[in-house]
């Protein structure tokens, strides 16, 4: 089972780069069209006005997606910013009880935030919604994509939150601690 989890972890890590590498494909069409245009104009010849419609609106839902999508394994890494004041000031015992408290909000605010995109998403499917930008998207494919993301971070919560119950501590702590140290790699 852990090795199922790490894969779908590292799975939604790759299409939250996916989604990255989309963005700067865009990006960089769009200043090569310029750059193009200008060099035309600075010839005598008409631009050619290259244009990467809806770029603002595209990469703003695959930027959307990716944070979503990269969300779970930057969990599982002890990279999320956390305030960990409190916590290391709690003796192991109130440490636990602590982290699983927060573990249990998390996985519930997660799970419904999953729960209500989900429906937004087949709303937006079930009455063909679109965008009003350039390029009309249909809204349910991006939201489709972030629930994706939701999920997998909700799936990742749970995981905390049962190693944390049988563990004792998170696996997120381990690298919390060399930055502590000063060791992080």
């Amino acid at each position: 089972m852990r090795a199922i989890l790490d894969a779908l972890y590292r799975i939604s890590l790759w299409l939250a780069a996916l989604c990255l590498v989309a963005i700067a494909v865009m990006v960089i069409l769009q200043i090569f069209g310029r750059i193009v245009d200008g060099a035309m104009k600075l010839a005598g010849y008409p631009p050619y006005g290259f244009l990467v419609a809806g770029l603002a609106e595209i990469a703003g839902y695959l930027l959307a997606i990716s944070s979503l999508l990269a969300l779970a394994a930057t969990l599982k890494a002890g990279v999320h910013i956390r305030v960990t004041v409190l916590l290391s000031a709690l003796g192991v015992r109130a440490r636990r009880v602590a982290e699983l408290l927060a573990l249990t909000v998390a996985a519930a605010l997660s799970a419904y935030m999953t729960w209500r995109i989900g429906l937004l998403a087949f709303d937006s499917w079930q009455f063909n919604e679109v965008s009003y930008g350039l390029v009309p998207v249909q809204l349910a494919w991006p939201q489709a994509g972030m629930t994706v993301g939701l999920a997998v971070l909700t799936i990742a919560i749970l995981d905390e939150l049962l190693l944390t119950a049988v563990t004792g501590q998170p696996s997120y702590r381990r690298s919390e601690d060399n930055v502590a140290l000063g060791r992080e790699a």
